[in-house]
């Protein structure tokens, strides 16, 4: 399912082959967490050049639940999006939603953060309803400790992620005959340490995954332990496999984590920053920049709602080929801004959405 057309050093330019059509790697996800990438459709996403989006198993499983997901052939169907899609298996809420939920060894019983109703996630559980979403890529269900946990938290939630990885592993395996071109994630864990990682990653080949996560980062702790963790992890994983990187990060990670021979990105920066009106705007043509693993200096955060744009009729970014910046002034943004035009937030998502894609399609030439 995963090729790889060319390697240099760590850094990887590949094809993943999913039911839904083909993804080139590396590969940026935009997350539509609840069935839907915020304030646009699945032709916005589909046309700013995304090949493959990111939703939730705990979100859906809420609303609108597992028997209506089912009845309506899954997600693909209900939100109108022919692309693949991945899942979160619900594991980051166990540490997101840490005050509402208990966690044990069958499971994690979660107290809806809706209706306060209680429901419990098991890593069987979270495999049927990832399937029942149409998943494409299932991730494993997992045990995420937080940035900054002590060694004992962190070694606690490797362990159970391992136990629970293999439980994912058996009854994926088990229902594979119905699903011929799903593909199952296992997830390492460990935290910080070095170590915990290591072992993670070979007790995750042991059991053996169609591809391969490093998750636990981007969740409090220092950039430079990310690196550190990414480039001691990197290495461990099959090189035949497709690696993602959960949940990070800013551009300039992006940048480091695909030399270190990461194919599989998603975070919410783009658009969450879109909706505060922070817009990542180009410092050169894309198709330019020379691409080194300490790349920094490629862009910079314009902050839209500034007065300073109150007048200025130049694009948002002239170097961006997105709507927006076609179409829509820096002056106009911000008056819609200033107004609270729900416009305003479409816009501005457009361009981020395009700022992150555009930067994959220049890493991968």
């Amino acid at each position: 399912m995963f090729t790889l057309h060319k390697t240099d050093k760590a850094r990887r330019w590949g094809t993943l082959l999913t039911g839904h059509g083909t993804v080139p790697t590396p590969c940026f996800m935009p997350i539509a967490t609840t069935g839907a990438v915020k304030t646009l459709s699945p032709g916005d996403v589909k046309a700013l050049g995304a090949s493959m989006i990111l939703t939730n198993t705990y979100h859906l499983l809420l609303r609108p639940g597992m028997d209506v997901l089912k009845d309506l052939g899954g997600l693909h169907g209900l939100m109108g999006w022919a692309g693949p899609l991945l899942t979160d298996s619900g594991g980051y809420q166990v540490f997101s939603l840490s005050r509402l939920n208990k966690t044990t060894e069958d499971g994690v019983e979660f107290q809806s953060h809706i209706d306060g109703s209680h429901l419990f996630l098991t890593p069987e559980r979270s495999m049927e309803m990832q399937m029942a979403i149409g998943a494409d890529v299932l991730m494993q269900f997992d045990d995420v400790a937080a940035g900054g946990s002590p060694r004992e938290r962190a070694e606690e939630a490797m362990e159970r992620s391992l136990r629970w990885a293999t439980r994912c592993k058996d009854y994926f395996s088990s229902c594979k005959p119905h699903s011929t071109s799903d593909k199952l994630f296992g997830i390492v864990q460990g935290g910080t340490h070095e170590d915990l990682r290591e072992q993670s990653a070979r007790a995750l080949v042991d059991i053996g995954f169609d591809g391969y996560a490093i998750g636990g980062l981007s969740v409090g702790e220092a950039r430079e332990d990310a690196y550190r963790i990414v480039r001691g992890a990197t290495p461990l994983l099959p090189n035949d496999r497709p690696r993602y990187f959960m949940g990070g990060g800013m551009p300039e990670e992006i940048v480091y984590y695909v030399h270190q021979g990461v194919d599989l990105f998603d975070c919410v920066l783009p658009t969450r920053n879109a909706r505060h009106g922070t817009l990542f705007v180009w410092r050169g043509h894309p198709s330019t920049i020379q691409w080194r693993e300490d790349k920094t200096d490629f862009y910079e955060r314009l902050h839209i709602t500034n007065e300073q744009y109150t007048r200025d009729d130049s694009p948002v970014d002239p170097l961006c080929d997105c709507p927006t910046c076609m179409t829509t002034s820096r002056a106009y943004l911000r008056h819609l801004f200033s107004v609270g035009e729900m416009l305003a937030y479409r816009l501005a998502t457009v361009h981020n959405l395009r700022f992150y894609l555009r930067l994959m399609e220049a890493l991968r030439a």
